[in-house]
């Protein structure tokens, strides 16, 4: 098994060997200007990279455990403390602290120690009269070695933690892999310390571990990574979980190896002590939501930065307001979720503000108990919550105290809200320094005060939660806008109707007087009233919320009784004559076209003489149906069709509402036709409707056959 792993070591060695040559031949080349702007010390870089190829050389050559690798050891160890120095130690302000000048002197010359005891074993093996066990790798050498690795972690941990603002992503990456190697040898040492016996496959395994580290040097050799290194929150969580987990196991191996010396059947009563323990505690923490919060403000307030995670926290924010697929939630329990989630409150109300302005729940999110109906915020306590925009920490308020002077004390909140322990925080929702909504943390299930960060991560939440709500009522107003605007439409065009029914009712009154003894006429006199009750009864469902809003349902419509129709409805106030091909029929809606008609056939009369009759003819053009109505009136300019026919509310007459032309083109190409006008002045006025004509039976099938 052993010479297996000498094989492989060989392997790696020999890899790592022309690997790192060629990055240390790589960075020779480069332009020392180019260089600088990744690294400050590109001399110690290469330095760095050449001893790395010089121990992997060792090992290939004369294996990992020889005397000559352990001189080759030594010197990388000088290398990566020079890189150090000369790196971070270029950056900082004044000189290095006298611990930081301690731990550096303390490496150099340890390290040249360890390189005159090697060199000793050198001259042993040469000259054939000194021993070799007594000079190899001994407790000694293993100690130096741990030394220094625990040494060098504290020199990067020491520059990395005061200089890491200011320094380039390059720089970092290098520091890592230093730091990688330092940790790998201190770990195969102390397991070797705490087994008992040499680690002998993790020392030959080492130049493998080298060869994985070759990725920090060339990501610099190929000048990648101007940027600083950022750990995502999440990574940084779990990487500390990580570290600690590999911190509990050597704490059990260290309590084993103290309780062998020691002597006795201790290890297993102590490894199993502090496994029960451990286990006790993940327990604890994973079934109780109060420690788990406990733990996550312990890790924000002392390993982070900042307590929260801005981009992380923002994308989750905005995705919980505008909800996922399957959010069945209402609207403001969205927004007092992500609330909850942003603020870690286990709770949220969100309340907005009712007819006479006072302010009551709307929703909310998790709240354990329901509130009374008169749990309320007055218009008058609303008002100056709003006038001074403030977050208020209820508890400051409870104990009369105030970050600024005057502020929080002036707002006098109802005393249920300060009665009730649970609540924590009172924001209002504000935009446009409007306020729209409030909302009432539950108190934390770990305990903390609010500080600057809380305050500027609700204000600016309060904000973002405002907006969504002002554009949520925004749509509501706007959809209730388009409602009555729809109302007014079909109401003016509806009057228009109206006004024609009138004029036909007036005029059939007018005439009862002098033909009422006339049995003809007051036969079409009923009829005709008849008519005039249905069309009023049609455009009073019309002006209903049932009605129609503008929609049309296209179906077949034979044309010739439609014209029929139209004629002997207006032919009672002046000629009308109509011409139509056999057998026409349109693909329509057939109360849609009668009212184009209706409207086009009306204006003719008005238009025309008194005996000039006017004609509605209808014929087949391919496959559309052209339908004209034609009068001999005055006509109309060009100007005048171009600018103000088809505009509502422009007439020419003096009791006209100026909507006929106008329905009537809306209604034509809602069916997907087109109205055209040919007029001139003195001469008359023809009006086109193109309509898409429908199929006969023949010529569908004619088609399938086709087909």
């Amino acid at each position: 098994m052993n010479g297996l792993v000498i094989q492989f070591s060989s392997i790696f060695a020999g890899l790592a060997m022309f690997a790192f040559g060629a990055v240390t031949l790589w960075l020779v080349i480069q332009p020392g200007q180019r260089m600088r702007q990744l690294m400050p010390s590109r001399g110690a870089l290469v330095i760095v990279t050449g001893a790395l190829a010089l121990w992997s050389a060792a090992c290939f050559v004369y294996g990992r455990v020889s005397p000559q690798a352990a001189i080759a050891d030594t010197l990388r160890n000088l290398a990566f403390t020079a890189w150090l120095t000369l790196t971070f130690g270029g950056m900082t302000r004044g000189a290095p602290s006298q611990p930081i000048r301690l731990i550096l002197l303390t490496l150099v010359v340890i390290n040249l120690v360890a390189s005159i005891f090697a060199s000793l074993a050198l001259l042993g093996i040469a000259l054939g009269d000194l021993p070799i066990s007594t000079v190899r790798l001994t407790d000694t050498t293993r100690v130096v070695d741990m030394v220094t690795a625990s040494g060098g972690l504290l020199l990067v941990e020491h520059f990395a933690r005061h200089r890491g603002e200011s320094v380039r992503m390059p720089v970092m990456v290098v520091g890592g892999g230093i730091a990688a190697l330092w940790a790998y040898t201190l770990n195969l040492h102390l397991l070797g310390w705490l087994s008992g016996g040499e680690p002998l496959t993790l020392i030959l395994l080492e130049p493998l571990f080298v060869l994985l580290v070759l990725p920090a040097f060339v990501l610099v050799a190929l000048d990648t990574g101007r940027d600083r290194i950022r750990l995502s929150r999440t990574i940084a969580v779990r990487t500390l979980a990580i570290l600690g987990l590999a911190l509990y196991l050597v704490v059990i191996a260290v309590t084993g190896a103290i309780a062998r010396l020691v002597g006795g059947d201790y290890g297993a009563l102590a490894q199993g002590v502090l496994l029960t323990l451990a286990l006790g505690l993940g327990g604890l923490f994973f079934a109780l939501p109060r420690a788990r919060a406990w733990l996550l403000v312990m890790l924000s307030k002392h390993f982070f930065e900042h307590r929260y995670d801005y981009r992380a926290e923002w994308m989750r924010f905005t995705a919980t307001l505008e909800g996922q697929e399957g959010d069945n939630d209402p609207p403001f329990r969205r927004i007092a979720r992500a609330l909850s989630e942003l603020a870690g409150s286990p709770a949220v109300l969100v309340m907005t503000a009712d007819t006479d302005g006072n302010y009551a729940v709307n929703d909310h999110w998790q709240w354990p108990t329901a509130l009374e109906g008169s749990d309320q915020i007055t218009t008058r306590e609303a008002f100056v919550l709003q006038e001074s925009g403030r977050i208020i920490d209820i508890d400051h308020l409870r104990r009369g105290e105030s970050r600024d002077v005057g502020e929080e004390v002036a707002i006098n909140l109802p005393s249920w809200m300060v009665a009730d322990q649970r609540i924590w925080v009172l924001m209002p929702l504000l935009h446009l320094r409007r306020m729209v909504g409030i909302a009432v943390l539950h108190r934390p299930r770990a305990p903390r005060a609010l500080d600057w960060e809380d305050l500027d991560v609700l204000r600016i939440s309060g904000r973002q939660a405002a907006s969504h709500i002002a554009e949520m009522q925004s749509q509501a107003e706007l959809s209730e806008a388009r409602r009555f605007d729809e109302f007014n439409r079909r109401f003016a065009f509806i009057m228009h109707d109206v006004k024609n029914l009138a004029s036909q009712l007036g005029l059939l009154a007018a005439n009862a007087e002098r033909h009422s003894e006339n049995p003809e006429f007051r036969a079409d006199m009923i009829e005709t009233l008849k008519l005039s009750v249905a069309r009023m009864n049609e455009l009073l469902h019309r002006l209903s919320s049932q009605g129609r809003s503008g929609a049309v349902t296209c179906a077949v419509v034979k044309v010739a009784p439609l014209l029929a129709r139209i004629a002997a409805e207006a032919g009672r106030r002046h000629p009308v004559s109509t011409g139509c091909d056999d057998g026409l029929d349109l693909s329509g809606d057939a109360h849609a076209v009668g009212q184009i008609l209706s409207h086009l056939t009306a204006n003719a009369i008005d238009a025309s003489p008194a005996n000039t009759p006017v004609l509605i003819a209808a014929s087949a053009d391919g496959d559309a149906v052209r339908i004209d109505v034609i009068d001999h009136g005055n006509g109309m300019s060009r100007e005048f069709i171009r600018t103000k026919l088809f505009k509502p509310f422009v007439s020419t007459k003096d009791n006209g509402f100026g909507l006929g032309a106008f329905e009537a083109l809306q209604l034509a190409r809602a069916m997907g036709g087109r109205l055209d006008v040919d007029s001139r002045e003195g001469e008359g006025t023809r009006f086109s409707l193109w309509l898409p004509r429908a199929a006969t039976a023949s010529e569908t099938n004619q088609k399938e056959r086709a087909a």
